[in-house]
């Protein structure tokens, strides 16, 4: 079944949800330019410590330095490094060395032709690619977490050519997730508003969520 991550996650309460009805990770997500989620590191570190070890736990960072990320990656104990920001290919190499057991995911946020390029030339260092629907180029940059969707034809090339598994975001529900599958077939989906309620995740909304992603898978 196509993997689920369900982002924003606020509280050990809304992890212990998530994972019950079936997520495979969880998005905990630090300080950012703009956009929903955002908790204080020490939270990020008590939800990381709190879930089974069979999710995931993915911290969402917006910095693009070695020595930020990996100090980060100390203080919250996580499993994955999303890496929200382009950074480069030196501090993935840095990342590498230096935090050998955790997983490295880069965003790629898809904006035209050239974001294939971008996703393709990073594949080949890190663990992962989460394909989003940010703006990083904006003068107060998107980072994720815009509501929208992309266009899921480019998002398809680069899961046909990537070699590395790849997470497919933006503006993702219950009614358009079959939809994205069958056209991406990506390895995983993520979304924070799309199984939301006034901000709180919301168990009827993501249970639908992951019937559509059954149905489709």
């Amino acid at each position: 079944m196509t993997r689920v991550k369900i982002c924003c996650i606020c509280s050990i309460e809304e992890a212990r949800i998530a994972a019950r009805l079936g997520a495979s990770a969880l998005g905990l997500v630090s300080k950012m330019p703009s956009g929903p989620g955002v908790i204080p590191e020490a939270l990020i570190t008590e939800i990381a410590a709190a879930v089974p070890s069979s999710v995931d736990t993915f911290l969402l960072t917006s910095r693009t330095d070695s020595e930020g990320i990996i100090a980060q990656q100390h203080r919250c104990r996580v499993s994955t490094i999303q890496l929200c920001d382009r950074v480069s290919p030196l501090v993935h190499a840095d990342l590498r060395r230096t935090l050998p057991d955790v997983t490295l995911v880069q965003v790629i946020h898809i904006t035209g032709e050239e974001s294939v390029v971008e996703a393709l030339q990073v594949a080949n260092q890190v663990d992962m690619l989460l394909l989003d629907s940010g703006n990083p180029s904006l003068s107060v940059k998107e980072l994720g977490g815009t509501g929208r969707t992309h266009n899921w034809s480019l998002s398809a090339r680069i899961v046909e050519e990537s070699s590395v598994p790849v997470f497919l975001a933006g503006g993702l529900n219950h009614s358009n997730v079959d939809e994205a599958i069958r056209t991406v077939h990506p390895f995983g989906v993520d979304l924070c508003s799309g199984v939301r309620t006034a901000g709180a995740l919301d168990e009827e909304r993501l249970h639908a969520f992951m019937e559509a992603v059954e149905a489709a898978s």
